[in-house]
């Protein structure tokens, strides 16, 4: 996987066809692409993303998984018989997306890239780490939904993958203000 840092910024598009910035609507004339550092926050903060991959004869599988985001980098794990890593192995190509249902407010996102498989028993330290800085008690503690994620990563129990985007985009809606922001890597 190359290195894309968090510090690494993105080239960053306002998408005028999609945007409230070129209608005219009151507010409208403020409209401007959603900043990175912002998309991160989002990123980090998200519980819940779907995964788009792609099935060997071309059909879609969508399904949900937490994810980490770290060092540039989304990461999220599934066993190793499981669809979307059967299709991973077949494609790395897919698509995380993660945001909300309101159609006034708030950001979504969808982070396309290649899938790369982690072995590297420090880095998998570091995914760890970041998992349960994010999620805390739902795996740290024996009550936990995923308590044990971490041990099922050291062993090999399950492939962790890595996601660095190649092409990021951001939707947002803010009172009647949509913005449709591209980022490039």
């Amino acid at each position: 996987m190359s290195e894309q840092g968090s510090a690494k910024r993105p080239a960053t598009e306002l998408d005028g066809r999609y945007s409230s910035a070129l209608r005219p609507r009151p507010g409208a004339d403020d409209v401007t692409a959603t900043d990175w550092e912002e998309a991160l926050r989002h990123l980090g903060s998200a519980e819940i993303f779907w995964v788009s991959t792609v099935r060997p004869d071309g059909r879609l599988h969508v399904t949900p998984v937490i994810a980490a985001w770290h060092e540039g980098a989304l990461y999220f794990s599934t066993g190793t018989g499981e669809q979307k890593a059967k299709n991973l192995a077949h494609d790395g190509h897919c698509a995380l997306t993660t945001g909300g249902n309101s159609l006034t407010e708030g950001l979504d996102l969808v982070v396309e890239g290649t899938a790369e498989a982690v072995a590297d028993p420090a880095l998998l330290e570091e995914v760890i780490t970041a998992y349960e800085t994010k999620y805390g008690a739902h795996i740290t503690s024996p009550e936990g939904t995923f308590h044990g994620i971490g041990d099922a990563f050291r062993a090999g129990d399950v492939v962790v993958f890595a996601v660095a985007p190649d092409t990021a985009y951001g939707f947002g809606r803010d009172d009647g203000v949509y913005t449709h922001t591209r980022w490039a890597f």
